[in-house]
């Protein structure tokens, strides 16, 4: 089996659903990957597969030295605490250390933080599911030489992988996607309880669509939850809202005014906190026209 990554010492930090798919592909790549995680039990399963364990971010920013760490997080305050905070990975970086920002964060945070350290933002779209066979897109913002020394990571846990120009760039990139995931979802979910509400099978109109110009991996994937009702998360709706909101925030930075990104916002407000169902799967959105 190829190790491409043999050689390399990788630090990782968050192992969530996404975080420990992608450690493990950077360690079956042949990585001596060094992890951190704020609950114990997700960094015990890395160390049962062979990783190493860190007792704490600086110590494992001195592990790695000069090389690369990876960071899987959900949100911007989290990112800043864990790399810049009191007990930081800061207090431990080695000045040509390269930070890897796998999720999703705010855009003019992103920046910043790229004036601090050697950084690429490189949010990622494919889900659990692309996380898992390691085929998932990769949107990276940063130099061309840190885009070049983060390639041989990306390549071991993604297919589709696109340099978009300087830092930030691939959060810019992920906030448009995600505005398209977000209200595709809605109208997916529109569109088949219509059809239920009709007297017509969604299963079928679904089957039917697949086939036409309305055909998305949403509906294919999405589509199918909402017909058998199976919201258990994979993408919580938690992370749909923080990405909406991000997005909304950057819209109204550049001046775009878009009264269905304003819509979709209330949608996702109205799903995450007045019904309290932010724990369910994003595609849980559809309960809100039940």
């Amino acid at each position: 089996m190829s190790k491409p990554l043999s050689g390399y010492k990788i630090g990782f930090v968050g192992l969530g659903n996404m975080g420990r798919a992608n450690a493990r592909h950077l360690h079956e790549a042949g990585a001596d990957v060094v992890v951190w995680n704020r609950s114990a039990a997700p960094a015990e399963a890395a160390v049962a597969l062979g990783m190493r364990r860190a007792a704490s971010l600086p110590e494992l920013a001195r592990e790695i030295g000069p090389g690369i760490i990876c960071i899987n997080l959900t949100m911007t305050d989290v990112v800043e605490a864990v790399v810049f905070g009191p007990g930081g990975l800061i207090e431990g970086l080695h000045p040509d250390a390269l930070i890897i920002d796998f999720g999703t964060t705010g855009v003019p945070e992103t920046k910043k933080f790229g004036e601090r350290v050697h950084w690429v933002d490189s949010p990622v779209s494919g889900g659990q599911v692309g996380a898992e066979a390691g085929t998932l897109t990769i949107m990276a913002g940063g130099s061309s030489e840190n885009f070049q020394r983060a390639l041989p990571i990306f390549q071991a846990v993604g297919k589709n992988i696109t340099h978009l120009g300087p830092v930030g760039s691939g959060q810019v990139t992920k906030l448009a996607n995600q505005l398209i995931v977000a209200q595709t979802i809605d109208a997916v979910a529109q569109a088949l309880r219509l059809a239920e509400l009709s007297g017509v099978d969604p299963a079928l109109v679904r089957k039917a669509l697949l086939g036409g110009f309305a055909e998305s991996r949403i509906l294919d994937l999405h589509g199918d939850r909402m017909v058998r009702r199976d919201f258990a998360p994979g993408g919580r709706a938690t992370l749909q809202l923080k990405d909406v909101r991000l997005m909304s925030q950057l819209a109204d930075s550049v001046g775009l005014d878009s009264p269905t990104l304003k819509n979709s916002l209330a949608q996702w407000e109205k799903f995450v906190h007045e019904k309290h169902l932010g724990d369910l799967d994003h595609s849980g959105l559809f309960r809100l026209y039940e």
